[in-house]
């Protein structure tokens, strides 16, 4: 990859109706490079955060993904979908007796059951595989899916409005707007679906925004990619992330060319922090081999 090509982090503020993949399509005819990848796939309906990694700095991802995140959601109480979210088909909505005992005192409980660290099982609409496969194509190709339970963290789940739903085909419903902090790999369809179920009434999500990725905000994202779209440099992004562990000009040289830095574990602040040399350019990731500091991953001069 030539000098000039571009290099770095780009927070995307993903609109409604677009998948991740054609946010990344976009990146790359704007910016004039293929080597773009993201962090954490956003649904169709889904808005908000999408962070982008480009040219070298699709290294860094792997090291994004995992962070925990934000959410605003919508949850629609009464209605249940085979999706657990709107663009499914409806499989079931609860009497107007049944939801006329719902209140936000018991709204409050059964969001208190599912806070904390929970054994969540994925909506059977994902992109988890199974047997190779993604569990959204076996059950769109009608074979029965049975997902496994994860364990989750929902360190956040706080209420906000809770209002009458306003649709003919809705009546009696109940929406339920949400803020959850939670771990990589939740699913706010599974607890939009769950909320429901516990409340006798099934629930599915309406609305959901992405609105942080670790340190990363929405309020810092573009909306329109442009060719001169100001990246985050990868050496920020990184320290952001991980963490600093500044070394000299010569431990960078040694550390790119695979050498260990002999006694160095004690300067460690992390577990594995970003390499920065004097000049602020990221040398790679690190991590601790005994007394020692072993480059974990490279990253190339002027990638």
């Amino acid at each position: 990859m030539p000098e000039t090509a571009p290099r770095g982090i780009l927070l995307v503020d993903k609109s409604g109706g677009m998948t991740s993949h054609d946010v990344v399509a976009r990146a790359r005819r704007a910016l004039g490079t293929r080597k773009i990848g993201h962090a954490g796939t956003l649904d169709p309906m889904a808005t908000g955060l999408l962070v982008l990694g480009v040219g070298g700095a699709t290294r860094l991802l792997t090291y994004i993904v995992g962070l925990d995140k934000t959410y605003e959601a919508t949850i629609r109480l009464g209605v249940s979908t085979d999706s657990d979210d709107a663009d499914g088909s409806v499989t079931g909505r609860a009497t107007e007796h049944a939801l006329s005992a719902v209140d936000r005192a018991g709204i409050e409980r059964g969001v208190a059951a599912l806070t904390g660290e929970i054994d969540q099982i994925p909506s059977t609409v994902s992109a988890i595989k199974v047997g190779g496969k993604r569990a959204y194509d076996l059950a769109r190709a009608g074979e029965q899916v049975e997902l496994k339970a994860r364990r989750v963290t929902v360190s956040r789940f706080e209420i906000g409005e809770v209002r009458p739903v306003d649709r003919a085909d809705a009546a009696g419903a109940l929406d339920v707007d949400v803020v959850v902090d939670c771990t990589s790999g939740t699913y706010i369809r599974a607890l939009a679906r769950d909320l429901g179920a516990d409340l006798g009434v099934g629930g599915h999500l309406t609305a959901l925004r992405r609105t942080r990725i670790g340190p990363f905000d929405v309020a810092e994202a573009v909306t329109e990619i442009l060719p001169d779209a100001a990246l985050l440099s990868d050496a920020a992004v990184a320290a952001a992330v991980l963490g600093t562990f500044a070394v000299s000009a010569d431990e960078a040289r040694d550390l790119r060319h695979g050498k260990r830095l002999v006694g160095a574990a004690e300067r460690l602040t992390g577990v594995n922090p970003a390499a920065i040399d004097p000049d602020g350019r990221l040398v790679g990731i690190v991590g601790r081999r005994g007394d020692d500091v072993k480059s974990l991953m490279n990253m190339a001069e002027g990638a």
